[in-house]
């Protein structure tokens, strides 16, 4: 079972498509995708969670991931299977 993620990103955001490519590449079919551009309120929600204002913002179960270049260095470093497989 890969664990639940949820991606905050924007409609025009690149990063944010080059982490939705890497997670599908590793088995992930489901992002639950929160728009923070259709409403100020959820940016600032996001911002207060994450303490970032920029996207994506990605969540892996209840592990704050961070941006794109995180998601790609956690799976460089070889922990990103673990964090979207738990045992």
């Amino acid at each position: 079972m890969v664990a639940h993620v949820v991606m905050y990103s924007t409609a025009v955001c690149p990063y944010c498509v080059m982490a939705e490519r890497l997670l599908k590449s590793k088995g992930v079919e489901e992002i639950e995708k929160v728009r923070v551009d259709l409403d100020p309120a959820i940016r600032e929600a996001m911002m207060q969670k994450t303490g970032r204002r920029t996207v994506p913002q990605i969540y892996i179960g209840e592990t704050h991931v961070g941006g794109f270049d995180d998601l790609s260095a956690l799976d460089r470093a070889g922990k990103l299977d673990s964090l979207l497989n738990p045992t």
